[in-house]
């Protein structure tokens, strides 16, 4: 099962790329297991502030599936 993750800003920067492909055999099909594997991979580090969207939905923490979109996001500022 394969799905697309999407890096922004100082994530895609740190990460070195803005998208790849994951295959979830190899990692588990868990909304946990996935951002596990990122953040170890890519020592991305979570202070609380990194935002995670399936699907361009923001906080949803399901089951992956197949074709599924998830995006890395830094921290937003605006004002």
């Amino acid at each position: 099962m394969k799905v697309t993750v999407r890096y922004f800003g100082a994530i895609a920067e740190k990460v070195g790329k803005t998208e790849e492909e994951l295959d979830l055999s190899t990692i588990g099909s868990d909304f946990q297991d996935l951002k596990e594997h990122c953040l170890s991979t890519y020592q991305i580090t979570d202070d609380g502030t990194l935002q995670i969207a399936i699907n361009q939905e923001l906080g949803l923490k399901r089951p992956l599936k197949e074709g599924d979109e998830v995006a890395f996001l830094p921290p937003f500022a605006g004002g």
